[in-house]
């Protein structure tokens, strides 16, 4: 059953590629990259992977589970001063959602403050566990996009006079699905914590498709209830919309328009070897948006000289110049599975043969789960062994 459906994700592309495809005038949306991009300071590359570490978090709800007042198998141990709210899973299909809303009180003053986190109300999103999930979850067709959800829908009021407009927006049927199972769970929980914190920022996580309910999530905290105070983090979130989409996300945060890029409050991190940020294609009618935190080493564990601030949409120093390669990805992958007849799960990674040594599906599964840690393994310490690595230890003051 599981290999029909991967055989019917893969005709889409295939009947995808073979039709003439109306692509999207992008150019606009595109900014020049500048001359050098720019490595990460030391405190947002320990705010990156600390971040990294709570969204890992999120892959034991539904399986070990996270309980009050924050324990878990994995590394809930890490954070002290983080107190658990609620956790929610809507269900099992890959529209459905899961993640859990906790309160950061802030470290002590006695703690690093490179590697401590400041108080937050913190909402994060769990990705999918598998290839074969993700594959089918990028190939669904766009559907029409309201930032202003109406009173029926379990919105908000629309203002007469928007701020923000969003024109000609479609996204991701799929990801707009998950947002609008969880909103109802979600948005009531974030107005009583902002009520009892009202100085606590709303932190926003997410990794894979956490990151695209993530981005939808944000939206309608900033532009329909009117919450400035809203920092998005995700970790490889795939294309969520089209053109007049991202136009849209680049307007609401100002991504385009900020002198100091750390400034962000939108940050989208992405690694080398990482294909689903470029999923759905633009041939689709998918495109990026900007805010992209670049990955650029292979392996773990990456340092500050590894992690690049992009600009634009599409930096063609970031993860946009492996876009070209996309197309031949899935068109590989598609031959060989009604070849082989094999089903992509991950228990079967390390015995598929016939790819390219750069296109080995395991690469890419621990790609996609390679963001400072290795992300999605509910097991104590986060991963067997932390995968032969040490934990990343923040510099000392003399080094910084």
């Amino acid at each position: 059953m599981r290999l029909w459906i991967i055989q019917l994700a893969l005709s889409a592309f295939s009947l995808a590629s073979e039709q003439t495809q109306q692509v999207f005038d992008d150019q606009n949306a595109k900014q020049p990259p500048s001359a050098v991009t720019e490595t990460i300071s030391t405190p947002l590359f320990a705010t990156l992977e600390r971040l990294a570490r709570l969204v890992d978090v999120t892959y034991c709800i539904g399986t070990t589970g996270v309980s009050k007042p924050f324990d878990c198998v994995s590394r809930c141990e890490d954070f002290p001063n983080i107190s658990l709210v609620t956790t929610w899973n809507t269900g099992v299909l890959m529209s459905d959602s899961c993640g859990f809303i906790a309160v950061d009180h802030g470290s002590p003053e006695k703690s690093d403050p490179i590697y401590a986190g400041g108080p937050a109300i913190i909402v994060a999103f769990r990705g999918t566990y598998s290839i074969t999930n993700t594959v089918v979850d990028l190939s669904t067709v766009p559907q029409k996009y309201v930032p202003y959800p109406s009173p029926d829908d379990g919105g908000e009021k629309p203002p007469e006079k928007p701020e923000h407009e969003c024109t000609n927006c479609t996204v991701h049927m799929g990801f707009l699905s998950s947002w609008q199972s969880t909103r109802t769970l979600v948005v009531p929980q974030l107005r009583e914590l902002k009520q009892q914190y009202p100085s606590y920022p709303i932190q926003l996580i997410g990794h894979s498709l956490g990151g695209a309910v993530a981005c939808l999530a944000s939206l309608e905290l900033k532009v329909s209830l009117g919450w400035e105070d809203v920092v998005v983090t995700t970790f490889g979130e795939p294309r969520v919309g089209n053109v007049g989409f991202i136009r849209f996300v680049d307007q609401v945060f100002h991504l385009n328009d900020q002198k100091d890029v750390e400034e962000r409050t939108y940050r989208r991190v992405t690694h080398q070897e990482d294909p689903v940020p470029l999923l759905p294609m633009s041939e689709w009618g998918y495109n990026s948006h900007a805010g992209e935190i670049f990955i650029a080493k292979q392996d773990l564990s990456p340092t500050e000289n590894d992690v690049r601030m992009c600009v634009g949409d599409e930096d063609p120093n970031c993860i946009a110049q492996a876009d070209d390669n996309v197309w031949d990805f899935l068109s590989r992958m598609r031959r060989f599975v009604w070849k082989k007849g094999m089903a992509l799960e991950t228990d079967g990674l390390a015995k598929i043969a016939g790819f390219p040594s750069r296109l080995k599906l395991w690469q890419l599964f621990f790609a996609h789960r390679d963001y400072f840690w290795r992300l999605g393994l509910c097991v104590p310490g986060g991963d067997p062994a932390n995968w032969g690595r040490n934990p990343y230890k923040p510099p000392a003051s003399e080094d910084l």
